[in-house]
């Protein structure tokens, strides 16, 4: 009854939060605001695995090499996956090789935290390979 007059003094409410346990567990807190955060979490449990691509070119330099590595570090700690797009103009065709290199420093780089799901995968004027997370 205590906690009660002291929650509606101060204007806000008072929520059981763990009926189950002996004696109940209570707290004074604004209610809507903890519907809110609680629907917010159930949404993020929620969220579903994403395909983010990154597109990189056969004559990419080291440093934005390791920038795209570190952009897919962030995708895949996240829990999604990550597509590296190898994308081809002109005489690079000719250059296949060179994507392989590219695609075997990425897989290097992450192979502590993913593994490659698709091996490189020539698609007209593109290539690409498919990382999951481990």
């Amino acid at each position: 009854m205590d906690a009660l007059k002291r929650a509606t003094d101060l204007g806000l409410d008072l929520v059981e939060v763990s009926p189950g346990t002996d004696p109940p567990v209570c707290r004074i807190l604004s209610y809507g605001k903890y519907k809110y955060k609680l629907s917010k979490k159930v949404q993020k449990k929620h969220r579903g695995v994403q395909l983010k691509e990154i597109r990189v070119r056969p004559k990419i330099g080291e440093h934005d090499l390791q920038t795209k590595i570190k952009q897919a570090k962030k995708f895949l700690e996240r829990k999604d996956r990550v597509l590296v797009n190898m994308m081809f103009r002109g005489r690079e065709m000719a250059h296949r090789d060179m994507a392989q290199d590219v695609f075997g420093k990425f897989s290097e780089a992450l192979e502590d935290i993913a593994k490659v799901e698709t091996q490189a995968r020539s698609k007209g004027r593109s290539m690409g390979i498919i990382l999951s997370p481990k």
